[in-house]
């Protein structure tokens, strides 16, 4: 079976009439570029590059535009993300703390790099900057949960935590 990464939302008859949704929807309002694009982010979960060009040419903009607001935009992604998100803050305080060491942590026992998903498709790893949460340095947001004072043990724990629920689902 091929991998996520390489079939496109495009091919996929649901996500491409929820684009063409979104599309219609929005074709006509000016400066509609960031809804569409945060509308189909959230739909189908990422916007590679092909969508980028499909987008593009129904609005009638031109793709650097599309390209530009995603590239700069770090809530937008062109890769499918996990269904597990675990970011990691790069704050001061965080990575004063020990941030540094959960990364390497992170790396090694789910082994994918930062801006990864592993092969399951399960967990995406990310960074941050701050959450605004110092005073819990260094902090793990794992999708929408955060956690404080994470040590190389703590984030071990968090890590069996996502794979048992995912068990449980």
């Amino acid at each position: 079976m091929p991998h996520p990464e390489n079939i496109s939302p495009l091919i996929d008859t649901q996500k491409k009439s929820a684009i063409d949704d979104i599309l219609v929807r929005n074709q006509n309002s000016p400066g509609s570029t960031m809804v569409v694009l945060n509308e189909i982010q959230e739909k189908v979960g990422y916007i590679p590059n092909d969508v980028q060009r499909y987008v593009a040419r129904v609005l009638g903009v031109p793709l650097s535009t599309i390209h530009g607001v995603v590239s700069f935009y770090s809530f937008f992604t062109t890769k499918p993300r996990g269904s597990q998100t675990v970011k990691l803050c790069l704050g001061t305080a965080c990575y004063v703390g020990g941030t540094s060491q959960l990364i390497d942590k992170l790396q090694n026992e789910l082994e994918i790099r930062v801006g990864e998903t592993t092969a399951d498709g399960e967990i995406t790893l990310e960074v941050c900057r701050c959450v605004g949460a110092c005073s819990q340095a260094p902090v793990v947001m794992v999708n929408e949960d955060m956690h404080g004072k994470v040590t190389p043990q703590k984030m071990t724990r968090l890590i069996k935590d996502l794979h048992r629920k995912k068990q449980v689902e």
